[in-house]
């Protein structure tokens, strides 16, 4: 479980494919030396888990479902990437439950700024259109924030500038593609609904779990 708070980043230095999974290596993660092996981590809202670590980079194995319907297959060597370690039992919730279980890709529409304030419109996939609600929470690539807008085929979130700063969010550009995790509450309560009979399950509702 993690909070949506990015704890820091690091750098996507290598990426192997194997015949039904892939090794990625971050580089550059300041608390790298503290991990150990089984040990969960957030790479842009993906959980991964840590196979090897050094000093100050880790390498994680991605199954091929997550390469498929996560951004993590087609980011560039040397990209920066935010980083999350798992919550700890004692500590502060300050963001919302995040599991790292990618629901979609998104993609960035339009940027826009507010004052201080960086205002990202990204599309709304229709299978998870229900469960992006106005004032919401939602982890755009990792990152808890509350959705401030929302249309049709569109929402929209609304960045401080330390999030700006701190995050990969602030860099990004129209025709950009970020990880969509929407609320894990939300996703039950939809989940029981449809168990009932009051809402219709979709078509392809396979139930796979993206790690």
């Amino acid at each position: 479980m993690f909070t949506g708070l990015i704890e820091a980043r690091g750098v996507l230095s290598a990426l192997h494919p194997h015949d039904r999974s892939a090794d990625v290596t971050l580089e550059d993660v300041p608390f790298a030396a503290a991990l150990s092996r089984g040990d969960s981590v957030a790479v842009n809202g993906v959980c991964l888990t840590v196979l090897e670590h050094g000093d100050s980079s880790f390498t994680a194995d991605v199954m091929a479902e997550t390469l498929q319907r996560t951004t993590l297959g087609t980011l560039a060597s040397g990209v920066a990437v935010n980083l999350e370690r798992a919550l700890q039992a004692d500590a502060r919730l300050g963001g919302h439950i995040v599991q790292g279980h990618v629901d979609a890709v998104a993609e960035v529409l339009s940027t826009s700024t507010v004052g201080e304030q960086l205002v990202l419109r990204l599309s709304l996939i229709p299978d998870v259109a229900d469960l992006v609600v106005f004032k919401g929470s939602i982890a755009v690539d990792g990152v808890s924030l509350t959705v401030s807008a929302r249309g049709d085929a569109w929402f929209e979130v609304s960045l401080i500038p330390q999030t700006q700063h701190d995050t990969d969010l602030g860099s990004l550009n129209p025709g950009d593609r970020v990880n969509i995790e929407t609320d894990v509450l939300a996703r039950h309560v939809q989940r029981l609904l449809q168990s009932q009979g009051v809402l219709r399950a979709p078509a392809h509702d396979t139930e796979e779990v993206v790690r």
